[in-house]
């Protein structure tokens, strides 16, 4: 092969002269070759999002490792951090890149918003791992305008599949001195505003931060059906970076891919919760051919577990305008025992001795008043017994299940979780899971996923901070069951375990908090109601939305969130264990219209239990609401064209 650089020796050099001549022409190519080997492993590759104001950057560091940066506006968001999972950490070269785009509007079976937008500029990456058999491994890139995600991705090889042992990866999050993240080390627990050092624990997701140069950021994940569930820890080895930990192993065959990990930037905390379209555009479209029977509602859970209760539960849900009742633990039997059996009805004596719930007629009665019956299982009897119940709840004409104690860290118990809610899918049943279980976006792919916990809701009775703090956090997810209750108060008899907060902030949490099915009255009884008039408010607010709204917010202080349904607007609004003056403008109202706004409000003066003040005013897209709450509390507003 002929040197691009010729080499010149004079003839009458002795032998050991040219010998040293070559030895340094030969010292000066290697060193000019592995220099130009480390210009081209720091060649940065950018990716921007559509208004050009998220950048993506990726190069390889000397020893192969990829690294990227995060900037919006030219601003930091994430600093130099590193990829990788399992064995794929080093030894990387960059092989090919394929850029491509989209820019498309789906319609949702049901949502915040009828239609969603879905755009973004992608780069694919293939990787090559240098001495192995130049075996790859490909990085997919979007770039949205809400926010950046990836994710690692194993290609079949040209042998077929190859099996795969994930064992952990090395995706890091790094960010500047002075960042604060809003720490929670699990799904019910309260949140917490901490620096990069210091944590007592890993952090669940998703995990929002402030920046120092005044941005907001949140770490999430999504599409996470075939994986182990992800947190977040700090890396000991350098300040202020994060990692991701995953639960466990994962055993898979490619091609296969991880969850996306998603880093979502925005200008103020409220733009985080409005742009959490995201999520769900980083799963794959419904798989549900007829989604006519997905029917999300307002519910309100039987206690009593007997038919007495389950018939009047019924007149008074009618009546109060809601969808669904609900069957809580206990109907067949202890949950945790192994002997027991969710094809039988047989109430744990411990909730109600006399065993006398017949099922079957409480279903038949409520059908007959339009509203629909679900059941909880415990994921004992679930694993136990799935195939056998889900034709026989259909059967029985039950509409939804709601899952109880589910298992989510395993990449086991995760594949059979989601496999689990398609199979509801078959037999037209919808379902709710409890306890730790936070989403990823698969109510996208199967709706039928109508809502989950994982939230600190009026179960653990939290104050008014943990409420302005959630929708800044955990809502950012996707839907969560807060189990909102209304009379369950001091003054009402609950001396011990109680509200913390007033009737107008509860009034308001259903608009404020998104969930397609609203568990209302969680701790309440029939016989609490006793005509107390704003409760028209929750008799008239829907479950999912055609538009939404985040007017304002600071997290953990107070925001304000209108929601619209036909041609109505719901608006809620609550603050924290402070009082506070807000102007909310009604500037999202059509042009030259004009609306009724009825408006709850707390007020002492007003001589009923919960006092609850209302009024009605004409209102326009140039008013500007002068909302005063009371310390822990709140407003709801109702908007209708004016007649």
């Amino acid at each position: 092969m002929r040197s691009a650089f010729p080499i010149r020796i004079k003839c009458h050099h002795s032998v050991l002269q040219v010998k040293n001549e070559r030895m340094k022409i030969s010292m000066f190519l290697l060193s000019l070759i592995f220099g130009i080997q480390s210009i081209v492993a720091q060649q940065t590759k950018e990716l921007n999002s559509p208004d050009g104001k998220l950048a993506f950057s990726i190069s390889l560091t000397a020893e192969g490792v990829p690294e990227y940066t995060v900037s919006f506006t030219g601003k930091p968001v994430v600093v130099a951090s590193e990829l990788g999972i399992s064995d794929w950490k080093k030894n990387l070269e960059i092989k090919d890149i394929l850029l491509s785009k989209k820019d498309t509007i789906w319609k949702q079976v049901y949502g915040e918003r009828m239609l969603v937008r879905d755009s973004y500029n992608e780069m694919d990456i293939k990787l090559i791992r240098k001495g192995k058999d130049q075996q790859s491994i490909q990085l997919q890139v979007r770039a949205y305008n809400e926010g950046i995600a990836f994710r690692y991705q194993f290609t079949e090889g040209v042998n077929g599949g190859s099996y795969l042992h994930i064992t952990g990866e090395s995706t890091e999050f790094n960010f500047q001195p002075d960042t604060k993240a809003w720490f929670v080390a699990r799904a019910q627990a309260l949140h917490q505003l901490m620096p990069l050092k210091g944590w007592p624990d890993e952090s669940d997701r998703p995990l929002t931060l402030e920046l120092p140069n005044g941005l907001f950021a949140c770490l999430a994940e999504a599409e996470m059906t075939n994986y182990a569930r992800t947190k977040f820890r700090l890396n000991p080895a350098k300040p202020n970076s994060i990692q991701t930990s995953i639960y466990g192993e994962v055993d898979e065959i490619a091609p296969f891919h991880s969850p996306w990990r998603v880093i979502m930037v925005a200008e103020n905390a409220g733009q985080l919760l409005a742009n959490n379209d995201l999520i769900l555009n980083l799963n794959p479209p419904c798989a549900i051919k007829n989604t006519a029977w997905i029917k999300p509602g307002k519910v309100m859970r039987e206690g009593s577990l007997s038919t007495a209760g389950g018939m009047k539960l019924v007149d008074f849900a009618a009546a109060r305008h809601l969808q669904y009742i609900h069957f809580d633990a206990g109907w067949y039997g202890f949950e945790n025992a192994i002997a027991s059996d969710a094809t039988t009805v047989n109430v744990d004596p411990r909730r109600n001795p006399k065993n006398d719930l017949d099922l079957q007629q409480v279903i038949k009665y409520a059908k007959s008043k339009g509203l629909g019956v679900i059941l909880y299982v415990n994921q004992r009897a679930l694993a136990a017994q799935l195939d056998t119940i889900l034709p026989l709840y259909h059967s029985w004409g039950v509409a939804g299940v709601k899952f109880g104690f589910v298992q989510v860290g395993s990449h086991r118990w995760t594949t059979w979780l989601h496999e689990a809610i398609r199979k509801c899918a078959k037999y037209e049943l919808m379902v709710d899971i409890h306890d730790e279980y936070r989403p990823t976006g698969f109510t996208r792919t199967y709706p039928n996923l109508i809502t989950q916990e994982g939230v600190r809701g009026n179960e653990e009775m939290p104050d008014a901070n943990n409420n302005t703090t959630l929708p800044f956090t955990r809502y950012i997810a996707g839907p969560a069951d807060y189990t909102y209750c209304y009379y369950f108060r001091k003054e009402l008899g609950h001396p011990t375990r109680f509200i913390q907060n007033t009737s107008a902030h509860q009034l308001a949490l259903p608009v404020v908090f998104y969930s397609p099915f609203q568990f209302l009255f969680w701790y309440d009884k029939p016989e609490d109601y006793q005509g107390e008039p704003e409760l028209e408010f929750w008799e008239a607010i829907p479950t999912v939305w055609d538009d939404t709204k985040v007017l304002c917010g600071e997290i953990s202080k107070y925001i304000a969130v209108a929601r619209k349904s036909g041609d109505a607007w719901f608006i809620g609004t609550i603050t924290n264990t402070d009082a506070r003056n807000l102007k909310i403008p009604l500037d999202f109202l059509p042009k030259g219209k004009k609306f009724t706004a009825t408006v709850y409000s707390d007020d002492a003066t007003v001589n009923t239990r919960t006092k609850v003040a209302i009024k009605k005013m004409t209102v326009d897209s140039s008013t500007i609401l002068d909302v005063k709450l009371l310390a822990s509390g709140g407003e709801a507003v109702w908007i209708r064209p004016v007649k």
